[in-house]
């Protein structure tokens, strides 16, 4: 017996060995494949939110930039007035009623721009900027450095980064 025993031994040794893999079961392959597409789920729905976002984001920017633009195109329908007023106003006169009365109704148009945040482009001193100005004259003057704004023809305004209408100016040389 104890023959028999050892023989049945080394048969079982002489056998190839095999690793058995653990099989699959359904359950496994199922939940697997749910794990995937709650992933992809994710990724999609993290990416539609960021999308989101930056779509909120450009439609605000684009929003204000329309508003800028209709404040400044009503805007530019105003400035003759305002211009004529101001041309008026340094016509000589002999009433002194007109005078004032002028400088009423300038004062009435200039606290517009302040409502609308528009801000006047030139003043006396400031640096000549060829986005922003338009040099009309030069002359020169020792009371200026060069490339300085000596007088303001015609007042421009801008409304944001947006220019409504570049000054006319007389720059020194």
């Amino acid at each position: 017996m104890a023959e028999e025993n050892i023989k049945e031994q080394e048969a079982v040794e002489a056998e190839p060995v095999t690793e058995k893999k653990p099989k699959k079961s359904k359950k496994n392959e199922e939940v697997e494949k749910l794990k995937e597409e709650l992933d992809k789920t994710k990724d999609l729905l993290s990416r539609t939110a960021a999308e989101f976002d930056n779509f909120k984001k450009r439609n605000e920017r684009e929003r204000l930039s329309v508003a800028e633009y209709a404040k400044a195109s009503m805007f530019k329908d105003f400035l003759p007035v305002l211009d004529n007023a101001y041309r008026a106003l340094a016509a000589q006169s002999d009433s002194e009623d007109y005078s004032k009365g002028l400088e009423m109704i300038i004062k009435q148009f200039t606290n517009i721009p302040e409502k609308m945040n528009v801000t006047a482009l030139a003043q006396v001193g400031d640096e000549f900027d060829p986005n922003c100005h338009e040099a009309v004259m030069h002359i020169e003057d020792e009371n200026f450095g060069e490339n300085v704004i000596a007088e303001v023809l015609q007042q421009g305004y801008k409304i944001g980064d947006t220019v409504i209408r570049v000054a006319m100016v007389k720059v020194a040389n």
